[in-house]
């Protein structure tokens, strides 16, 4: 449809994450309107950072060390764990500034369908964490969906016998959601960490 060079740079971005084919050529174009100094900006950004960032040899956080900033910060709550399937969940739980302890990053959740099954995580370096026993609690926050919630099951059978708490982060219905849009997990845990409102 396109020429050559073209076609081969939509080709490349539909490959990533939530691009699809019209995502992808309104992308390839915008690129080819913008600026040779802003492509090539982005293009060094994004060899730069493949070049640079590493996992965290401690919790797998992405970062330029060898062990990551909050690893490293002797002000953290070393007896908190949060688990978490990837790097960009540790940003959204650091922006609500409500939890001061450490993470592991799973790199991912079970997924069967995906061929991913416990051995491809890092589940084995969380559990060789917990072996000096400075650890009291793991808060399992992997993503409300199915793929999460098997591996929070997962995870909560394996580390259940250590005589360290495990928890859950709450979820449930958003503010201003209806609940015929609600999906059944969504709608489970909200039955599951109902509240009394009244005495």
């Amino acid at each position: 449809m396109y020429d050559s060079p073209i076609q081969d740079l939509i080709a490349e971005l539909s490959h990533l994450p939530g691009i699809g084919p019209k995502g992808a050529q309104r992308i390839a174009f915008f690129l080819l309107d913008a600026d040779a100094e802003d492509v090539e900006s982005l293009a060094g950004a994004i060899i730069r950072a493949k070049a640079t960032v590493k996992f965290c040899q401690v919790c797998f956080n992405a970062t330029e060390d060898e062990v990551c900033r909050i690893c490293r910060d002797e002000r953290r709550d070393r007896t908190k764990i949060c688990v978490v399937e990837e790097s960009k969940d540790i940003v959204a739980i650091e922006r609500t500034r409500e939890f001061r302890g450490l993470y592991h990053v799973l790199g991912g959740a079970i997924s069967p369908i995906d061929n991913r099954g416990p051995a491809d995580l890092h589940i084995r370096e969380l559990v060789k964490r917990l072996d000096d026993a400075s650890v009291t609690e793991i808060i399992l926050a992997t993503n409300p969906n199915t793929e999460g919630e098997v591996t929070a099951t997962y995870l909560s059978r394996l580390l259940g016998s250590l005589g360290i708490q495990i928890t859950r982060l709450a979820s449930g219905l958003p503010v201003g959601g209806d609940l015929e849009y609600a999906d059944e997990i969504t709608l489970g845990r909200a039955f599951e960490g109902r509240r009394t409102v009244s005495d």
